[in-house]
């Protein structure tokens, strides 16, 4: 991971944000890194983490769909690792949302 990296360290700021309980903070931070993005790995990651800020499962969901299409399309020696918390996240979404058979699907 290349930390030089504008969307990886808007990323982190964000994560920091969480941490220390700055919702807003967080939000900002990990906007500023999708409108940093210029590859579909960098927005892969970066709608992963927008996901974790959304009001609503619903929006949460559909920002990690979005960020699993773009993990398709990445060089999957980038995101490799990074489909067992993609997957789960939306498992999590579904369930949270009543779709337990969609949640099974992705959990699996």
């Amino acid at each position: 991971m290349n930390t030089n990296n504008p969307v990886i360290t808007s990323c982190i700021e964000g994560i920091w944000a969480e941490l220390e309980d700055r919702p807003d903070d967080a939000r900002i931070s990990y906007r500023r890194a999708w409108a940093a993005c210029t590859t579909d790995y960098e927005a892969c990651i970066a709608a992963h983490y927008l996901a974790r800020v959304q009001d609503t499962f619903e929006a949460s969901l559909q920002w990690n769909l979005r960020a699993l299409e773009l993990a398709y399309m990445s060089p999957q020696e980038n995101v490799r690792d990074f489909y067992p918390s993609l997957y789960m996240s939306i498992g999590h979404a579904y369930k949270q949302l009543g779709g337990m058979d969609q949640a099974q699907r992705y959990y699996r």
